[in-house]
This record gives C-alpha cells, structure tokens and sequence, in this order.
C-alpha cells in the first residue's frame, strides 16, 4: 500500500492546470500530505509553471504518479472520498481517518460521471451559492485538508507562531 499514515492524501485525477497542481504541492508539503497524480496530465512534470508555483516546496514533496486510474486503485487500498459539485453529502460530514484519500477531478470538468456513480456514497461537497460552478481546484483542496486536519486537532503541525510570545 503507497498512502503513508497520518496524513491526507490528495488525489489529482487528470489534473489540467499546472499551477494548481504547484500550490496544491504547496499545500501538502505544509501539512504533512502526499499527492497522487493520476495521467493523463494536462502539464509536463517539468513545466517551469507548475515549479514555480509550488516555489521551493518540490524537494520535500511527496508525490506519486499513475498511469491511469486503475494503476492507482491497484496501487492504494485505503478509504476515498471524491470531491465533487454533484455529490449530496457535505466535506464536513465525513470523519477523516489517517491515510485516507480525497480525490478531486480535473479543473474543466470534474469527475468522470462512472466513476462518480460508482462511488457517490462516497461524494462530498464543499457548500456554494447556488447556481456557482465551482470553486478552484486549489482552494478547494485546502479547504478539505483543513478540515481533516482540524478534526484531528492539527496533530503534527506548529499551531502557534510564536511571534508574540514576547513579554511587552
């Protein structure tokens, strides 16, 4: 089994845009996270765009890459979620577990429809008003690994700064 523990491991399934794909590294490298690259990439790996935007995180990432999304379920056993605009049940309704993965789809369009069907009792969703499209691909990463990472207690990471612990 690839997922490491106590951690979220973020899914990318065909993922298009590569400075997304940066900041969500970013994200993950500050939480403690992997992530998971499902092909076919709208980026090449190297793409100065995708680097910069994960800045000097790259070295500490820990990211994985797949062929296809059969290469990753044949890889990874552990508990899914799959982010989607199209599911009833809502990102905070979930308990998240160590390990467990979160899966979002490709900034265009989402997730395929079979295999969201084959796996809605496992949808979740981040509320919106109604009739907006969606949230970036980003933000809406950071918003779910935030709330694993808050049901959890932030265990593991630096919860205060430390900036003004000075006696003034």
């Amino acid at each position: 089994m690839r997922y490491d523990t106590n951690i979220i491991n973020i899914v990318l399934y065909e993922p298009e845009i590569p400075q997304n794909t940066g900041n969500i590294v970013r994200t993950a490298v500050a939480t403690g996270g992997a992530v998971h690259l499902i092909k076919p990439l709208g980026f090449e790996i190297s793409d100065k765009r995708l680097k910069r935007a994960g800045l000097d995180y790259w070295k500490d990432a820990k990211i994985f890459l797949y062929e296809d999304f059969a290469d990753f379920k044949s890889k990874n056993h552990g508990r899914c979620f799959f982010a989607s605009t199209k599911a009833a049940k809502r990102y905070d309704a979930v308990r998240y577990e160590n390990g467990d993965c979160i899966i979002f789809g490709p900034e265009s369009r989402g997730l395929d429809e079979k295999l969201l069907r084959e796996n809605y009792a496992a949808a979740v969703r981040i509320p919106m008003v109604k009739n907006n499209r969606s949230l970036n691909l980003s933000n809406s990463v950071a918003v779910i690994v935030y709330e694993a990472l808050r049901q959890w207690n932030f265990l593991g990471l630096e919860t205060e700064s430390g900036f003004f612990k000075k006696d003034f």
